[in-house]
């Protein structure tokens, strides 16, 4: 389905705004950092790993002019699941990015712990994905990018 085809059911058009766009890229380049702090838990640097994740989702859906309708339950799984359309990820890294979406909700909703393994998984998912949309961004919104 294409991105034009989720409008009125999980996505709105708008007009892309570069100053949101730097905004949103330097909230995930702090969150990333803020995920590298050894000395907060597992649970906190996994958060903002995701939380960097999600915002570099939300980047690539602004860029091409759309964004999820918050109202609407599931708009973390949509701006996902679009990432191969919006910057053209491969299905394999947004399942795995799925399943990162997943543990997060299961640690949120449950309270179970987040094992170390799984902040290092999102970590580097989280900065291979900024690596992706900065590129990305450079090549099709290169004023977006500082």
């Amino acid at each position: 389905m294409s991105l034009n085809n989720l409008v009125g059911i999980s996505l709105q058009r708008i007009q892309p705004d570069t100053a949101v766009i730097k905004r949103m890229l330097s909230a995930a380049r702090r969150n990333i950092a803020d995920a590298h702090v050894r000395e907060i838990s597992a649970e906190n640097r996994f958060d903002a790993a995701y939380k960097a994740i999600m915002q570099l989702a939300n980047v690539a859906l602004q860029a091409n002019g759309y964004r999820t309708l918050t109202s609407k339950p599931g708009h973390h799984m949509t701006m996902l699941q679009t990432l191969d359309q919006t910057i053209g990820i491969d299905k394999q890294t947004v399942i795995v990015l799925d399943a990162l979406r997943k543990q997060r909700n299961v640690a949120d909703y449950s309270g179970d712990s987040v094992p170390m393994s799984a902040v290092n998984e999102c970590l580097s998912n989280a900065e291979s994905l900024m690596k992706r949309v900065v590129d990305w961004l450079n090549i099709n919104h290169p004023e977006s990018v500082e």
